[in-house]
């Protein structure tokens, strides 16, 4: 929608975070760069050669072996993107919640709109108990029942509307600090979801937290890739002159490591990153599948749930009758009041079950 969008441009935190790949990237690839050229001078006046003093210099240019530079560039280049995916993540993360209060304000609006018309009808009753209290058909304590309930009406009018304050705070710091505005009409109403086998393929494609986890395995093959270039030689390259009274020498330079200590046992290492990376990988991937069988069959419950509630308190006309009844005085306003209570209750949970199905269908589709 376009909120989410307005909050994924303005949200702070993902703000931050372009920047910061870009810092991190910058200064990984300073670990690429070529070492400084070295220059060395030797001046020898002194000693018992009757030639005259000696000079040398030397300027040279020590690198690693080619190779490693294009397999550390890969190595750079994954490690980037593995950040990026952190990234993707991280604003799926920040879009769920902003998704969730999106929700929770339109379960509140449609709360509001049933606190209305209850206190309304409240006050009505109160009203008509009120001219019954007058003509003494009826004794003080029910008037006084009748004027408590419709009080209860409008506080809890009161508590939906800061309840709906609060979230539409949450939705502002999340956007950035700006305010939010949104049409509720413009959210899917539909409850039904694709197969638990189909989700999870289209998960497996787009999750970003799943890629990050393929994205780790590239990321120690490369350094396995690295580390075995890392065990060829060094190379130095440079010129060097010579130089004694009425003689001089002047040529190329070069010299080559001898790798036998340094690069040890580190291919072995690389190579165990991998084993681990890929064991990691799988258990995470199975983790996340038992979470995700658990939210799918949670969501199916609650879906059977309400369905059996929408499918039995549309028809009813309880309040009315109620309503009726006690206008016959075939039952106490005590009677009335506990009874009313009821079917609202079950009114009231066919509403939050309806919120938790849409937030947990956001949960489900998160990687859409």
């Amino acid at each position: 929608s376009g909120v989410l969008q307005d909050i994924a441009e303005n949200n702070k935190k993902l703000g931050a975070y372009s920047p910061l790949i870009d810092s991190r990237h910058l200064d990984m690839k300073t670990q690429n760069n070529l070492p400084d050229p070295q220059s060395d001078v030797y001046y020898l006046p002194w000693g018992d050669n009757s030639g005259g003093s000696y000079t040398e210099v030397q300027i040279s240019q020590s690198v690693e072996f080619p190779t490693v530079y294009g397999a550390r560039s890969k190595l750079i280049d994954q490690q980037r993107e593995k950040m990026q995916m952190h990234y993707e993540a991280l604003r799926q993360d920040i879009l769920l919640q902003a998704k969730k209060q999106l929700l929770e304000i339109i379960y509140l609006n449609k709360k509001l709109a049933v606190e209305k018309k209850r206190a309304k009808k409240a006050r009505q009753v109160y009203k008509q108990i009120q001219e019954l209290y007058e003509n003494e058909e009826v004794g003080k304590l029910e008037l006084n029942k009748a004027k408590v309930a419709w009080m209860q009406e409008q506080f809890r009018i009161q508590q939906v509307e800061n309840q709906k304050r609060n979230a539409l705070v949450i939705l502002k710091e999340l956007n950035g600090g700006n305010e939010v505005s949104f049409n509720p009409s413009n959210y899917d109403r539909t409850l039904a979801m694709e197969p638990v086998d189909s989700l999870w393929k289209d998960k497996l494609m787009k999750d970003p937290a799943l890629a990050v986890l393929d994205q780790q395995e590239k990321v120690a093959r490369q350094q396995v890739n690295l580390s075995k270039n890392q065990t060829l030689p060094d190379l130095t390259a440079g010129l060097n002159y010579q130089g004694a009274p009425n003689s001089s020498f002047s040529g190329l330079y070069g010299g080559i490591s001898i790798p036998l200590w340094n690069s040890r046992n580190e291919v072995k290492a690389a190579k165990a990153r991998v084993q681990y990376q890929e064991s990691h990988s799988q258990a995470q991937t199975m983790k996340l599948f038992a979470r995700f069988q658990k939210q799918y069959n949670e969501y199916q419950m609650l879906l059977r749930k309400f369905n059996g509630y929408q499918s039995t308190l549309e028809d009813l006309q309880s309040e009315a009758l109620l309503l009726e009844s006690y206008r016959l005085g075939e039952i106490s306003f005590i009677e009335y009041f506990m009874e009313l209570q009821f079917y609202r209750q079950a009114y009231d949970s066919m509403l939050q079950v309806e919120n938790r199905l849409n937030k947990l269908k956001a949960e489900i589709l998160q990687h859409q």
